[in-house]
């Protein structure tokens, strides 16, 4: 899949896609929009679509196409979080650089000094805060206030997965484009397309556990996610000895799927969850209530959150969110 700032086809958001062009011709253009949807869905990619399409770059080709897509358009300011240096020498070669937990306000700061300058190209100026959901509340308040006065002809794009981590005070000074889960129709288009497509019977196992998602499903496919979604089941079937658990974990490490195996189980555990509130089992030895499984959930998000944020063991990490789970 390509990179969202080079990408140009927007594919299974249609609905979106028209709603904004719409506004476009009717002239009353919102100065801010907000793209919700699953992490890996396509907000960052539907967000350098309408940049460029408000920065007349549809034309990857042409000369202003161009610099969006080195980055380097006078007019286009992005914003997202930085890598995490001190995480990223303890990484396997070929993994991903991990990303700080927090956009700052140091981030954000550029943005000001960008709005008061006049547009290079004169048209408009374009800001977009990928991952807006991840601004801490200095941050986060620092873009209020642009918002509470915004400058003429420029437009601010933030995109987030967990808009509810937004202050409401930013959601309400937003447009809102939900993009919604890809059907796997949509999906197999999206994912056939990438130069190293993966032939179709890894597809087919990999799209159902990816939600919808492109970019979830490419970190299953980079991440070991048949292997990891294997191990995820034999876990949450309760056939995981405390012996076997460091196999687990050695298993997860050698994928170098400790982020791709955490996604994972929780969404097993929310499964769970969710099964057992339609259907209800008598009490047994595992307490298996659904206000118990929430916890669990809550549990296993804050062990991944706080070991990718404190650059933690992640063995040790694995092995306690094995035991927490053989718990229940």
């Amino acid at each position: 899949m390509e990179d969202p700032r080079t990408c140009r086809q927007l594919v299974g958001h249609d609905a979106a896609w028209a709603e904004f062009l719409s506004v476009i011709r009717s002239g009353r253009l919102h100065h801010a929009w907000l793209l919700t949807g699953p992490e890996g869905v396509g907000k960052a990619t539907m967000a350098f679509m309408m940049a460029r399409t408000l920065l007349g770059a549809r034309d990857h080709a042409s000369a202003v196409g161009r610099r969006v897509s080195a980055g380097t358009h006078a007019d286009l300011l992005v914003i997202a979080r930085g890598v995490n240096e001190k995480s990223r020498k303890k990484r396997k070669k070929g993994a991903p650089p991990p990303l700080r937990r927090e956009i700052v306000a140091d981030d954000i700061r550029p943005i000001g000094t960008f709005l008061h300058r006049t547009a290079a190209e004169g048209g408009w100026r374009v800001v977009i805060v990928d991952g807006a959901d991840y601004m801490n509340r200095t941050a986060a308040n620092a873009i209020l206030k642009i918002l509470e006065e915004p400058p003429e002809r420029a437009i601010l794009i933030l995109t987030a997965a967990m808009p509810g981590r937004l202050l409401p005070t930013i959601r309400s000074r937003c447009r809102v484009l939900n993009l919604a889960p890809m059907d796997n129709a949509a999906m197999h288009a999206v994912l056939s397309a990438m130069p190293d497509a993966p032939p179709p019977d890894r597809l087919d196992a990999i799209i159902p556990l990816a939600h919808g998602a492109p970019g979830r499903a490419l970190e299953l496919l980079h991440g070991g996610g048949a292997v990891l979604a294997g191990l995820v089941e034999q876990v949450m079937a309760g056939q995981v000895t405390p012996a076997g658990a460091y196999d687990v974990a050695a298993m997860v490490q050698e994928e170098n799927g400790f982020s791709v195996f955490f996604d994972l189980l929780c969404d097993a555990i929310s499964d769970r969850a969710c099964d057992l509130a339609r259907n209800p089992v008598a009490p047994q030895a595992r307490d298996l209530r659904p206000a118990r499984m929430a916890l669990l959930w809550q549990d296993m998000a804050r062990l991944r959150a706080e070991t990718e944020q404190f650059n933690l063991d992640e063995q040790q990490a694995i092995l306690t969110a094995l035991a927490r789970v053989s718990e229940t």
